[in-house]
């Protein structure tokens, strides 16, 4: 529903979106909102997850700075939610509309802000009870562009002067501060390796989808894990996994990539016979490298003993993690994989 709204005909203003980061587009859909209603609530998506190069900042760093571009007058008025990604519609929507409830729990008549950019706006059509309020995008700016000079620039004062015109200048100040951080390297690297791997594929005659496996190994009361070795996600937690070659049955890439990974010392046969479930992950934003289709294989030994694993190949570490820890991990995960262990072991509390 499009529905005309006049200034202040709603109780509550939302405006959703990553902010990676705040822009002038976003001032727009923001100011809109301020003269919408007298409670904006600002959802901070993709929250609660390791950085990478496309979700650099924290949920916390979104909201400092967007609220140094607000008067004092308006910071009094807006409200911030942080909303991790489900990698799905349903869950992630139900999520929102709880983070709403509980910033706004008097508010009955509410007001969706926000422009239909492009086919990642859907998102706007999962609140039919909420009125929309769709704001023609008035600037040629997007977060990915503003990334790109952010991180591509080989001066940093360069490519905070081109941003100028991108972003408000409390956050081109917020910029300056962050990249003295020791994220900001390790961002930018990532951030050539993405571009690099997306450039050898280019020449392809369609956009490529890649296919995964991973193995979910569970033994008394821990889960066998990885560190990442190289870019992206380096140094974070994954389940082990790897890309499907040409000849071979995604069982049998599961179980390859969990040896050479963590040369966990038991056979395939072995390992098939105590495959529990599989289910596919396949959401288009789960990987920054492409539209990468995963299928998780959970594996349970059933045993109270943990055999010995020595992290290889891509890994840089393997060890055996208690699943009782996994809950306050989850900032150190790489891509969906958290989410991933949630859908088999149930870490988190699912949106009522």
């Amino acid at each position: 529903m499009n529905a005309q709204i006049n200034e202040n005909s709603s109780d509550v203003a939302v405006l959703i979106g990553r902010f990676q980061p705040f822009h002038r587009g976003h001032v727009v859909l923001l100011q809109r909102a301020l003269v919408s209603a007298p409670h904006v609530v600002l959802v901070l998506g993709s929250s609660f997850q390791a950085r990478n190069a496309k979700n650099p900042f924290t949920w916390e760093e979104r909201a400092a700075m967007i609220g140094a571009t607000l008067s004092e007058e308006e910071r009094a008025r807006v409200s911030f939610v942080a909303v991790r990604d489900y990698y799905d519609d349903t869950l992630w929507a139900a999520a929102v509309r709880k983070a709403v409830a509980q910033s706004a729990p008097d508010a009955v008549h509410v007001a969706l802000v926000g422009h239909f950019k492009d086919a990642s706006s859907y998102y706007l059509n999962h609140f039919p009870k909420w009125e929309n309020i769709v704001v023609e995008s008035e600037r040629a700016v997007d977060a990915t562009c503003v990334r790109r000079v952010f991180f591509e620039a080989e001066d940093l004062e360069i490519s905070l002067s081109v941003l100028d015109d991108m972003v408000p200048r409390a956050v081109r100040q917020y910029l300056k501060a962050w990249a003295l951080l020791p994220h900001y390297g390790a961002l930018v690297e990532e951030h050539r390796r993405i571009v690099a791997y997306k450039t050898a594929w280019k020449s392809a005659p369609y956009a490529p989808i890649f296919t995964t496996a991973d193995a979910v190994v569970v033994s008394g009361g821990n889960v066998l894990l990885i560190r990442r070795g190289g870019y992206p996600g380096k140094g974070q937690w994954a389940v082990p996994g790897g890309f499907v070659e040409q000849r071979e049955r995604l069982l049998h890439a599961a179980i390859r990539e969990l040896a050479e990974e963590t040369k966990l010392a038991l056979l395939g046969s072995t390992l098939e016979g105590m495959l529990v479930d599989v289910k596919v992950f396949d959401h288009p934003d789960r990987s920054q490298r492409g539209r990468t289709i995963t299928h998780a294989h959970f594996f349970d030994l059933q045993t109270e003993n943990l055999p010995p694993v020595e992290a290889s190949d891509d890994a840089s570490h393997a060890a055996w993690i208690p699943i009782v820890e996994l809950a306050g991990m989850e900032d150190q995960f790489f891509e969906d994989h958290f989410h991933i262990l949630d859908s088999f072991l149930s870490l988190s509390e699912e949106p009522s």
